[in-house]
């Protein structure tokens, strides 16, 4: 019997060990926080495909006086086609810019959102906080009541004037 056989063999004695980590690992907060994350986020990629599909796609299109964004392309054989579809059944090269110009506008419709949720959520996370009390530091400086100069705290004669100056009791 090999090495590896023999610890294969270890391993599956140990088994009970396995799935004991596996049942940890699976009910850690960091895996259910993530697999909610996905679940959450694929909605969230609905909701947006519907919004620039039925709502923004078509606002385009009326400013644009085309069929649609997805439909802009060059066929890159020199022939003119009804629509992106026929060029592709016709089985020519194209060139389908529309389809890059609605990836960019859904990435940044995508973006935007989350931008207003994650803002949204600080503001709520800062309505929650205590406001912070300003700490006063101790001064490190003070005046020097002949030649009012800024001095250290600790000097005992003013550097600019040359006159004593009397520590004051803490």
């Amino acid at each position: 019997m090999s090495k590896l056989q023999k610890e294969l063999k270890k391993d599956l004695k140990k088994g009970k060990g396995f799935m004991k980590e596996f049942k940890e690992f699976i009910s850690r907060g960091n895996v259910i926080d993530l697999a909610v994350g996905v679940i959450i986020g694929s909605s969230f990629t609905a909701i947006v495909n519907s919004l620039v599909n039925n709502i923004v796609t078509p606002l385009i299109t009326l400013i644009t006086g085309k069929v649609s964004v997805k439909e802009l392309f060059i066929a890159l054989d020199g022939n003119e086609y009804e629509s992106l579809e026929a060029a592709t059944e016709a089985g020519a090269a194209t060139l389908g810019y529309g389809l890059f110009l609605q990836a960019v506008i859904d990435f940044i419709i995508i973006a935007f959102v989350i931008f207003l949720m994650v803002k949204g959520i600080n503001k709520l996370r800062d309505i929650g906080k205590k406001p912070e009390e300003a700490v006063e530091e101790a001064p490190t400086t003070k005046v020097c009541p002949f030649c009012k100069s800024e001095i250290n705290i600790e000097a005992t004669r003013c550097p600019n004037c040359t006159s004593e100056i009397e520590v004051e009791a803490e």
